[in-house]
């Protein structure tokens, strides 16, 4: 078949396969901190971001660069040592926006790994635990003014050795796994006990490793399903919540639609990858989070793509992801290209002009919008409840306000229920309501809620599937 026409039938089937089991909604958004943390114009270009319809987040917590001197409260965000001002300006500028965040937590500091980089591993994984117990317990959304987080990386590119050092050790055997399991087995329980509520995801890797050691600093690097593999035995009884990849094509010019040898994964790897992370870690659809992907853009990246090609390549990436039922999370890197960046993968070009793709992006992130919920209900249930996403009412109420809801329930365009349930905001700025239905199987419904506090308002629109 001629390769145009392959690709046209390989989307075919997975914009069919969206409605039996894709999965139709997907936190969506932009890892670029310098756009929307150091930036002067940092809020113009989060509204710029949620104009793309945007709904997360993605940055790094350098842990070298919060803490470059050792705490005498480790587990205390506000030990004097620490410096979170910038993160937590980010935080409350998405929260009013209604974008969540995943905070990925990396890189060492010297005082923890005996003066290593930051891509060396602490001596002591208990400082990293510490580190991440603080984070978790700033973001945990019992301390007013400073904002729920809801989503949590381990790590970054952990089967690099740019980001993780050593992959190999002196007689040629991966070691790499065996050291972040360290990290994961720390961290994770103390984010979960600091915040109960939030979401963390382990991984984190790159689409692309050699699988053997290469000469030359920086380079070595294991595939990313060998690493979950030699690393599924090392963290059992953890209780992550996700696999974080990045499935970026390789090299940069190449298609969503590209296909590498496993155990290389980029989006096509998908299906053979989650069935061996459901068996590796004896989960089953364990959430594959996507937290890079992006394409570089001529001419800034020489071998990169034109613009035209990168716009449709930003649409076919999102349906391809939207096609998996276990892909709740697409983010793309970058938002806006950089002075000094090496990255030119950006919807809008350095001078602030957008380039074509934030149309195609835009238009595609606005049918997987995760605040406005898909929810299958079993048949026959009667006032089934929801949860209602509204991030931005905890910008200005407290946890436990009380919500009214004015909520409209159609079958197609015959209104079929009526009723004005209320809630109290959780701590993680969600309502959960009753539905005034009966769900018939075979069915879908759309609940129109409007939601209202003394001093906010906010819509949703809830899809209720009848199974």
């Amino acid at each position: 078949m001629h390769r145009a026409a392959l690709l046209i039938a390989l989307l075919a089937t997975l914009v069919l396969a969206t409605s039996a089991s894709a999965a139709e909604r997907m936190w969506i958004g932009f890892h670029d901190d310098p756009s929307f943390r150091w930036s002067e114009n940092r809020q113009p270009e989060l509204d710029a971001a949620r104009a793309a319809n945007a709904t997360i987040v993605r940055i790094l917590v350098e842990w070298h660069q919060v803490a470059q001197t050792k705490p005498a409260n480790p587990r205390n965000s506000f030990d004097k040592a620490y410096a979170f001002s910038e993160i937590d300006e980010l935080v409350r500028n998405a929260q009013a926006r209604g974008m969540e965040i995943n905070l990925c937590l990396w890189g060492t500091p010297g005082w923890a790994n005996g003066g290593g980089k930051p891509n060396v591993a602490p001596t002591n994984p208990k400082d990293y635990a510490d580190f991440a117990r603080a984070v978790a317990s700033r973001y945990s959304g019992k301390r007013a003014g400073f904002p729920f987080v809801r989503f949590y990386s381990i790590w970054n590119e952990s089967n690099l050795s740019l980001f993780l050092s050593p992959q190999y050790g002196g007689a040629g055997d991966i070691v790499g796994p065996a050291a972040y399991a360290k990290l994961a087995n720390a961290a994770v329980p103390a984010i979960k006990a600091a915040s109960p509520k939030a979401l963390v995801a382990i991984g984190e890797t790159s689409s692309t490793g050699r699988d053997k050691p290469r000469a030359g600093t920086g380079s070595d690097s294991v595939a990313p399903a060998t690493f979950a593999r030699l690393l599924a035995p090392l963290v059992k009884g953890i209780k992550f919540d996700a696999w974080a990849q990045h499935p970026y094509p390789f090299p940069v010019n190449q298609k969503p639609s590209q296909k590498v040898r496993y155990p290389n994964v980029t989006l096509l790897s998908f299906p053979q990858f989650q069935k061996d992370l459901d068996k590796w870690f004896e989960r089953k659809n364990l959430p594959i989070w996507i937290t890079e992907y992006g394409h570089e853009t001529k001419p800034g990246e020489p071998l990169g793509v034109t613009e035209a090609v990168q716009a449709k390549y930003a649409r076919q990436a999102i349906e391809i992801a939207r096609s998996y039922p276990n892909v709740p999370m697409f983010i793309w890197f970058v938002f806006r290209d950089s002075k000094g960046s090496v990255w030119q993968s950006g919807l809008y070009r350095e001078n602030g002009k957008p380039r074509p793709s934030l149309a195609t992006w835009s238009a595609a992130a606005r049918t997987v919008d995760m605040r406005n919920g898909l929810v299958r209900v079993k048949g026959g249930a009667k006032e089934p409840t929801v949860t209602v996403q509204l991030r931005e009412l905890c910008a200005n109420n407290p946890v436990g306000a009380a919500v009214g809801t004015n909520t409209r329930v159609y079958d197609g365009k015959k209104l079929v229920g009526v009723a004005q349930p209320a809630g109290a905001l959780a701590i993680d700025c969600t309502v959960r309501i009753k539905l005034p239905i009966t769900v018939a199987k075979g069915k879908t419904y759309t609940a129109t809620v409007d939601a209202n506090t003394l001093v906010s308002k906010l819509s949703r629109t809830i899809t209720i599937v009848g199974a």
